[in-house]
């Protein structure tokens, strides 16, 4: 990579969060590091980036890879950790891995379609082939999904208030209702995916599809179908996301009703982030709870 770096726009609200404005700052020398250390030749960042700068890497022997520096929050932060239990079985493999600085280099997908560029029935027998092959046992490091749910019930009602009540207080009483109940009953502990939509699934050579960037939680199976439930990538309806809801739900053996809780509880607690509400989130809410 040769000339300044230009930051991708999706990364441009850290300028206004604590800690944001350093870590940017310190963007360019932290890819110097990497490319150092593991002797890269790093092209152009890909435009997509929300909470991480991710950039096209080649190795010494010709290997083609991804360089990833994370933004250091407490989702992503055992994202490495995830990409080694899987051990590329359905996941990109991790080439190398850096703490300190937050940095991954990952297996590229090539030629990496994502997936929602499938019609919405095809992109779902994709999904239905590939997750319950990421359902491994898992423990130590990883946040639970209970505690995470914890966080989730303790934060809404606050954030809501903060935010001005922007939806109606019937849907922050449903998810924190829902969210109470099913913490506690869960069923049998996996490692599960909060950020597995139709963006992070990528059509590659070594399998038909691959998943990036994880935000690994243990919990229980039905949790794991939530962001493809309520992603817009496979279509933003009443009747395509019940019909995600339905077809994930019976085809990999879930209890509906509980996918339907967890899909209410955690769409509603991730509406509002600081002044951004996300009026999609809050429409997915309104259909299902309707």
């Amino acid at each position: 990579m040769t000339g300044a770096l230009r930051l991708p726009d999706g990364l441009a609200w850290l300028r206004d969060v604590p800690g944001g404005p350093e870590w940017l700052a310190e963007l360019p020398g932290r890819l110097a590091t990497c490319a150092r250390r593991w002797s890269l030749r790093l092209g152009p960042p890909f435009g997509y980036a929300c909470a991480s700068l991710a950039l096209p890497a080649e190795l010494p022997d010709g290997t083609r890879a991804v360089l990833k520096l994370q933004f250091p929050d407490a989702e992503s932060e055992h994202e490495a950790t995830a990409l080694r239990r899987w051990e590329g079985d359905g996941a990109v493999r991790l080439l190398g891995h850096d703490p300190d600085l937050r940095a991954l280099l990952v297996e590229r997908c090539n030629p990496g379609t994502p997936l929602h560029a499938l019609p919405l029935d095809a992109a779902l027998d994709a999904v239905v082939a590939l997750l319950p092959r990421l359902w491994v046992p898992a423990g130590q490091p990883f946040t639970s999904l209970a505690e995470a749910a914890a966080g989730w019930v303790s934060r809404l009602p606050v954030k809501w208030e903060r935010a001005g009540r922007p939806f109606e207080r019937r849907l922050v009483d449903a998810a924190l209702d829902l969210l109470g109940g099913l913490t506690g009953s869960q069923g049998v502990q996996v490692l599960v995916n909060q950020d597995l939509h139709a963006a992070n699934v990528l059509r590659a050579e070594r399998e038909p599809w691959l998943v990036i960037d994880p935000k690994p939680l243990v919990g229980e199976r039905e949790f794991s179908v939530v962001p493809m439930v309520r992603g817009t990538e496979l279509g933003h309806s009443r009747a395509a996301v019940r019909h995600r809801l339905d077809r994930l739900s019976a085809e990999l053996g879930l209890d509906r009703d509980r996918v339907l809780g967890w899909t209410i509880g955690q769409t509603t607690a991730w509406s509002i982030d600081g002044d951004r509400v996300f009026p999609d989130h809050v429409e997915v809410v309104r259909w299902l709870l309707d």
